[in-house]
């Protein structure tokens, strides 16, 4: 199943620790239906130092189901769902369901 979120959305977190938060998606995982967001479910790693690593703690952001997270309307700023459409040369869009708006391109 292809996802509706892409590497580079503007998504903002709806449940969880994090409920309220905006970020950018750095990565997604489909196979997993998870995405990684930008200063979002920051996780904490120790490792004992190395010549790479001198403190020995590293911090990454771990990743969340992409049912926890909604896409922002890049026109309101609102949180919207995701549909498609298709132009007259056969080109499928990603639209904005609460104001219709194409947010490809």
């Amino acid at each position: 199943m292809a996802l509706k979120i892409k590497r580079g959305d503007t998504v903002v977190v709806i449940s969880g620790k994090d409920k309220g938060k905006r970020g950018e998606v750095e990565r997604v995982i489909p196979k997993k239906n998870r995405v990684v967001v930008n200063d979002v479910n920051t996780r904490t790693r120790h490792a004992r130092p190395s010549q790479n690593n001198q403190q020995g703690l590293f911090t990454f952001d771990a990743p969340i189901d992409i049912s926890n997270v909604m896409l922002v309307d890049p026109g309101s700023g609102e949180p919207t769902k995701v549909g498609y459409r298709f132009t007259d040369s056969g080109e499928k869009l990603r639209v904005a369901k609460k104001t219709g708006r194409d947010i490809d391109g």
